[in-house]
Parts: C-alpha cells; sequence; structure tokens
C-alpha cells in the first residue's frame, strides 16, 4: 500500500502524504518555475499570462468568466487584466449582454506576445514532464480532471 494511501485510510495527517497538500506544493514548484521563465523572457506574471491563454482560445470574454474558467478569484483576474490593457495587450469593450461588464481582447500586439509565449510554454511543459511516458501524462491528465470534478461536487 502506498503512503498516500496510508495517509488517505487513516486519522493520523502525515502533512507530506496528505494529498491535498501534495498537490499544492507540486503545482506552486510547477508555476514558479514557469513564473520564473515567462517573467524574464516577456515581463509577465501567471495570472497576466493564464489571462493571455485564454482569451487567445476564444477572442472575447469577460472577466467573470476568465475567474471561472482559471479559477482565478475576482481581484487577481482584475489586476491582471488591468496591467494587460496598460501595456497595450488587451482592450476592453462594452459587453451588450450585460452592462456591468466588458469584453476583454487582445490587441495585435497581445496576439504577436502570445505567438512568442505559446511555443516557450510548451517547451518548458515537455522539459518539465520528459521523464514520464505520454501513456502515464495522458493518466495523469484523466486523473487530475476526476480530482477536480470530486472536489466541485464536494
Amino acid at each position: 500500500m502506498s503512503n498516500a494511501t496510508t495517509a488517505f485510510m487513516t486519522n493520523h495527517l502525515v502533512l507530506d502524504r496528505f494529498l491535498p497538500y501534495r498537490l499544492s506544493v507540486t503545482s506552486n514548484l510547477v508555476s514558479d518555475r514557469i513564473a520564473r521563465a515567462y517573467e524574464s523572457l516577456f515581463g509577465l506574471t501567471i495570472p497576466e499570462w493564464r489571462l493571455i491563454a485564454v482569451i487567445a482560445e476564444v477572442e472575447a470574454i469577460t472577466q467573470a468568466d476568465i475567474g471561472e474558467r482559471t479559477r482565478m478569484d475576482k481581484v487577481t483576474v482584475s489586476r491582471a487584466a488591468i496591467a494587460l490593457v496598460e501595456r497595450g495587450l488587451l482592450t476592453r469593450a462594452p459587453n451588450p449582454g450585460d452592462k456591468r461588464s466588458h469584453h476583454l481582447s487582445l490587441t495585435t500586439h497581445g496576439r504577436d506576445l502570445y505567438a512568442s509565449v505559446a511555443p516557450k510554454a510548451l517547451e518548458l511543459e515537455r522539459t518539465i514532464f520528459a521523464c514520464f511516458t505520454q501513456k502515464e501524462l495522458d493518466g495523469f491528465v484523466a486523473m487530475l480532471r476526476r480530482i477536480d470534478a470530486a472536489a466541485l461536487e464536494a
């Protein structure tokens, strides 16, 4: 029986075997590694990059929808959007369906930046996960999606 399973089945909490903690630590390690690269190469924070990436997939989206898709809080999304608008990477347009919100879109400069960052993001992903087989990665992604679903149900 694995240590994680043992911790899960007992009432004794060992933090390093507590799955929510392990997920958080691993997520932070990966995010920190990527954040250093985005900051040094492109001057972007992780929230700023997430906004750019989400908007690139859909062309225009509200801040509330970005928060829902990325699980980032309203303040983080708002600060990132303001910074990106100030840098000329995003535009804000009134949302005809809801006068209290705006649609965010990438400017030409924002699309160009995305085109530069996306290959680097994929390269970093390949580097970090190079020691795993495609089958392992597919299983890991499937497990993460199941964890997401279970956490949303809880």
